[in-house]
């Protein structure tokens, strides 16, 4: 199997792209790899249902168990440790094979290395805006960030952009938005509050 689709050990996930397209080459050579992993292309967020699974970079590979070359083994990793959507995606997967007439496998949730905002795939990021979340922007912060104080209603240098008029001036409400690993933000101009992917 393809590097790309194995557990990375610092985190990164990095699919390899078709030439000219924006679709993964999974680089598979079993046969019923390549089809499992073709159907879970298709299993949404449940949070968030314009990117899936893959794209989101929580399924993080498929392959042969260790103690039963039979059986498919879909390792999953949550955007957050006690994600409530995990139990749904594991439930979905199960699902969507079902379906493919490929099940059984067995779902392994790995927690390390954990999920970073790097995992997501730059296609999806568009689709995120798209749906109204702001995307990750620059790199994610790495160890204690100083604290600024500005005055009210000045946005910041590295605020992200309003997904639905594109201005740069926003203001975050709420370091938490509607799951854990969102902030809740509001444009200064439009006045529409959105959710932001923190990098991290």
């Amino acid at each position: 199997m393809n590097p790309a689709n194995r557990l990375e050990p610092r985190g990164s996930y990095e699919p390899l792209l078709a030439p000219g397209s924006s679709e993964p080459l999974h680089g598979c050579d079993d046969a019923l790899l390549a089809q499992v992993w073709a159907v879970l292309e298709t299993v949404p967020d449940p949070e968030i249902p314009v990117v899936s699974i893959r794209e989101l970079g929580i399924l993080r590979d498929v392959r042969r168990a260790a103690d039963a070359p039979g059986l498919v083994e879909v390792v999953i990793t949550p955007t957050y440790s006690g994600c409530p959507a995990m139990g749904q995606i594991s439930e979905d997967i199960g699902l969507a094979l079902n379906a493919a007439g490929l099940a059984p496998a067995r779902i392994v949730t790995v927690l390390s290395p954990a999920w970073t905002t790097d995992w997501i795939t730059p296609g999806a990021g568009e689709k995120l805006r798209a749906y109204g979340i702001a995307p990750p922007q620059g790199d994610r912060p790495a160890g204690a960030q100083p604290l600024r104080f500005m005055p009210r209603g000045r946005p910041a240098a590295d605020q992200p952009p309003c997904p639905h008029c594109g201005s740069p001036h926003t203001e975050r409400l709420a370091q938490f938005g509607s799951t854990a690993c969102k902030a809740l933000y509001r444009c200064l101009d439009c006045r529409e509050p959105f959710d932001y992917f923190k990098p991290y």
